[in-house]
């Protein structure tokens, strides 16, 4: 018998019969709406491609896993060929040897920090899957992620409640070769309750392509968001949507939760999170800061 509750399930043959033999139960059910049906229907296939794949892993020797994953997902790129245009189904076909590409790195003008093997910089974390930071022991910390990201990404935008020199000075050299290297850096704050220390946006402000906007209404909390986006030109953008301010306490070892969203399996929030830090550039609640408002911003 079914269990009573909700759902939002693909109804299989197996679940067909489930609902048949579901008397005395009201069953609902509905078509899959076709603008959500690309997304609802893939990730049905994906659940099933895993487990096919889970069954390769226990099945076949270690060194005929590759082949046989290959096989099975050019039988099914096969199947496709009925859909696509002429050819375009052999494009994404595999080789028996699956790789990923994991960079490409222009030889000059190369905005990317490179580490001592003269690789891309890369965080521990996958920037093709999000995950969900908790501080602890186990996981990388914010800090060295957030370091990662910075020296990996072409533009950065940074919303906090407030900027704290604890917390800007642990990852100043990395904004500071980021934005030297051409990359664009803009943050969003507030003076709220006095928590953002001036010298921390003095020190923002003097970064080369660097913009910092402030509220300076001292009386509301009307920003509480804390979130550190790393835009790729390669298309695989992060964003990290949590509890943590730009402090060291936060980023260290403070009791704060993270979630790293990647716009390779998120889009919409990534996009949803873009859209709303420009919709907070452009308000008119925010100024620009530039060093004739220093007196504004410590008075604040």
């Amino acid at each position: 018998m079914l269990k009573p509750g909700l759902y939002e399930k693909i109804i299989n043959k197996e679940l067909e019969r489930e609902i048949k033999k579901a008397d005395g139960q009201v069953i609902d059910r509905q078509p899959v709406d076709g603008a959500e049906s690309p997304k609802v229907l893939s990730s049905y296939l994906a659940s099933i491609l895993e487990a096919k794949f889970m069954e390769i892993n226990d099945t076949f020797p270690e060194e005929k896993q590759n082949e046989a994953r290959a096989k099975l997902i050019n039988s099914i790129v096969e199947l496709t060929k009925g859909a696509e245009e002429e050819g375009d189904a052999n494009e994404v076909s595999t080789a028996d040897k699956i790789e990923e590409l994991l960079s490409v790195v222009d030889k000059q003008n190369n905005i990317i920090a490179l580490d001592e093997k003269r690789k891309p910089v890369r965080p521990e974390t996958s920037i093709a899957h999000s995950s969900l930071f908790t501080g602890a022991k186990h996981e990388p910390s914010m800090f060295s992620e957030l370091k990662k990201e910075i020296v990996s990404a072409n533009q950065i935008d940074m919303l906090v409640s407030f900027v704290k020199w604890s917390g800007l000075r642990q990852m100043l050299g990395e904004l500071r070769e980021f934005t030297n290297r051409g990359g664009r850096l803009r943050v969003i704050t507030t003076s709220y309750m006095g928590a953002t220390d001036p010298k921390a946006v003095e020190e923002l402000g003097k970064l080369a392509n660097t913009q910092v906007r402030i509220s300076y209404d001292t009386k509301s909390t009307r920003l509480h968001a804390k979130s550190y986006i790393f835009k790729r030109d390669t298309g695989y953008t992060t964003a990290y949507v949590g509890s943590s301010n730009m402090s060291n306490a936060a980023l260290s070892s403070g009791l704060e939760w993270n979630v790293k969203v990647t716009k390779a399996d998120q889009p919409e929030v990534v996009k949803k999170i873009s859209a709303t830090f420009e919709a907070y550039w452009n308000s008119a609640e925010f100024t620009l800061y530039s060093e004739e408002n220093k007196d504004r911003l410590e008075t604040a």
